[in-house]
């Protein structure tokens, strides 16, 4: 029986064949955030078990079930984020950030819930998150989906994903909303399936949601949210869409959208997706201008979305461009002879020093010039840098494409940074 240690289900390796997709992933975001002017905020992993239960409701999935919890030697409880919008309010909260200020934040990092793993939905998993407060109109709604919108045509996804809106209104007409909807599901319980009978004292709305089939008919004929909505969540939704339609932004709205978490309010959103099977949400948010004061700061309006890396990913199919994120060197340093191994160290880093941005891999571990040549080559370098001993005699280095056609080149070593700079595009 074999003693190997392996990864807990559900938590990947992100190797580095696949890390520079992730880098350009998560700089083309952050791009399109700071061109809002939103700006970044690093939170902690691990919380107090005590703020995810207040914040996100007692009687969700995510708490009864989901949450990786613990007690400490201390004998507090604590648990490993299961999303970010909490851990970032207690933040601004705990640091003065919301007083009589607007606030503009986004963060990035690894999120954990015990659930099922499944192709798009992990145990451990990446997002980032974008939080707003102090803003309380519906230009604010817009403008988050309008970024989100702007950061699928960044990376070319706009084709693949599809805008659904819908209004939760304020707590007082979710109230009376659920009274009716509970009457309603009551009167047909025998037609509800086991996850819906357990929601129905809990979170009667989730049901709404619920991906079952052989529930659609009953939840097509369900009391309506809309129905319910007052005056001003009315106003406030349809300021949203004006902005939206103003803006061009193609959206559906779907009474049935609304949101696993307990604090959401008026607007929430969702992009979706057909590519990913079950797992089609890639970015979901909406408002929540009651969650600061019950996290016992002041009351402050507040909205916000959370992005899924992985699903992201994987409706790329690993194909975001890799040129302007690279590990792959520019040049390969091979060395042969004493005197040469030497030196290259002391090359390489010359190289580093003269051209800013140049990617130098060295070859350390000696071997023939043949395996090292094979070493270059898999390093997916452009160009291989030759030092041995004639070059060595000379005070030269030989340049060799690996790319593409060409013979090999001889330069002096103190004028050899010019001449690569030049071949690798990080000079005129």
């Amino acid at each position: 029986m074999s003693n190997q240690i392996r990864s807990i289900r559900g938590m990947s390796d992100i190797l580095p064949e696949k890390t520079a997709a992730w880098r350009f992933l998560e700089k083309s975001v952050a791009s399109v955030l700071h061109g809002y002017g939103y700006r970044e905020i690093r939170l902690p992993v691990v919380e107090q078990t005590e703020l995810f239960k207040r914040s996100i409701g007692e009687v969700t999935d995510i708490v009864e079930k989901e949450m990786y919890t613990f007690d400490d030697r201390n004998g507090d409880s604590l648990t490993l984020r299961p999303e970010g919008t909490a851990g970032c309010v207690r933040a601004c909260i705990q640091n003065g950030l919301l007083h009589n200020q607007i606030q503009r934040l986004w963060y990035l990092g690894p999120m954990f819930r015990h659930e099922r793993p499944q192709k798009g939905r992990y145990r451990q998993f990446h997002q980032i998150g974008v939080e707003t407060f102090g803003m309380e109109g519906p230009d604010v709604d817009a403008e988050l989906i309008l970024m989100s919108a702007r950061i699928w045509r960044v990376l070319g996804l706009d084709d693949d994903v599809v805008l659904e809106i819908n209004s939760l209104g304020s707590n007082s007409a979710r109230g009376r909303y659920r009274d009716a909807l509970v009457a309603y599901l009551q009167s047909r319980r025998n037609e509800l399936d086991k996850d819906s009978l357990r929601r129905l004292q809990t979170n009667p709305l989730r049901i709404l949601d619920s991906k079952n089939p052989e529930m659609q008919s009953l939840i097509t004929t369900a009391p309506r949210l809309a129905d319910y909505l007052d005056d001003e969540s009315k106003d406030h939704f349809g300021g949203v869409k004006e902005f939206l339609d103003a803006a061009g932004i193609r959206y559906v709205v779907n009474p049935c959208l609304v949101r696993g978490l307990d604090y959401y309010s008026d607007t929430v959103f969702e992009w979706v997706t057909e590519k990913l099977g079950a797992q089609g949400t890639v970015c979901a948010g909406g408002r929540y201008d009651g969650l600061v004061d019950q996290l016992g700061g002041p009351a402050t309006s507040a909205a916000g979305f959370a992005i899924g890396l992985e699903r992201l990913i994987e409706l790329q199919q690993g194909s975001i461009a890799r040129s302007e994120d690279d590990d792959q060197p520019h040049v390969y340093l091979i060395v042969s002879g004493d005197a040469a191994r030497h030196r290259g160290v002391l090359l390489a880093e010359q190289l580093r020093n003269q051209v800013p941005g140049l990617r130098v891999q060295l070859h350390c571990g000696g071997g023939s010039f043949k395996s090292q040549f094979k070493r270059a080559d898999r390093s997916g370098a452009e160009f291989a840098l030759v030092l041995g001993e004639d070059e060595m005699e000379r005070d030269e280095v030989g340049v060799k494409p690996l790319r593409s056609k060409g013979e090999q080149q001889v330069f002096l070593q103190n004028d050899v940074a010019m001449h690569v700079a030049k071949m690798v595009g990080l000079t005129d």
